[in-house]
């Protein structure tokens, strides 16, 4: 599949998280699922996109994750203090602040997302000439995930951490998948101006999608049907749950 208008791409992968709730000493993006590495399962999806970088964003045992990734043509940027998912992207700005094109931005941890699924999100994002989109979907239980607040005009308004949200925006269903693709130029020109004034002290990428749209600019959003190819694994539990699911 070839992206539309053949904008260059770079893809960017989160994988510099602890994984405390995986009880281990493995990195949680080392964890197994089916013989490959949750990280090596991403970055052979990414690799299907034909970018032209990708450019995973590492931390927690940093030597051991590089190590694990048998690719050559793989970057990697140090996030030395885990300061939230904007500080992630911030660290590769060495590689990446110069690019004309898009950036998708994927986690080490959810290993099923599919080719189809990006691409989708891709040809969107570059057909409605987007300065930013991102891809959502509606769950049952979505504790413990930011909320997709939108609109009179369903359009987005602002994403909402689990941890920040009132009782009202705590009943959307409409959840924040972290995979988003972005006008790399604008990215890197708004990511300074993120602030960490949040329940987590942390510095949030999607507040990125609501400088945006505060300045007028446009957002796209693609939901999915398709819960378990956007699922991030936080414990052994759910990696047995996506394993069984993985081999059906």
């Amino acid at each position: 599949m070839e992206i539309m208008n053949n904008k260059k791409l770079s893809i960017v992968i989160m994988a510099a998280g602890r994984g405390t709730r995986m009880n281990s000493q493995l990195p949680k993006v080392l964890h197994h699922l089916s013989g490959k590495t949750l990280l090596n399962h991403v970055i052979a999806t990414a690799e299907k996109l034909n970018p032209q970088n990708i450019v995973t964003v590492i931390g927690h045992e940093a030597k051991m994750v590089q190590d694990s990734v048998n690719n050559g043509n793989i970057l990697f940027s140090i996030q030395k203090e885990q300061k939230g998912t904007g500080h992630a992207v911030m660290q590769t700005r060495n590689h990446l602040e110069n690019f004309d094109g898009n950036t998708l931005v994927l986690s080490g941890d959810v290993p099923l997302i599919s080719k189809g699924t990006l691409y989708s999100l891709i040809l969107k994002h570059e057909s409605n000439n987007y300065d930013a989109s991102m891809l959502t979907a509606d769950i049952n239980n979505p504790t413990g995930y930011g909320r997709v607040i939108r609109d009179n005009k369903n359009n987005l308004k602002n994403v909402c951490e689990h941890k920040d949200c009132n009782e009202q925006e705590l009943k959307i269903n409409e959840i924040n998948s972290g995979i988003y693709v972005f006008n790399n130029r604008l990215l890197f020109d708004l990511l300074p101006k993120l602030d960490n004034d949040n329940a987590q002290s942390e510095y949030y990428l999607p507040d990125v999608l609501t400088l945006i749209v505060n300045s007028n600019g446009r957002v796209g959003i693609k939901k999915t049907n398709n819960f378990i190819e956007i699922q991030g694994i936080n414990t052994l539990e759910q990696l047995s749950e996506l394993e069984k699911e993985y081999s059906k």
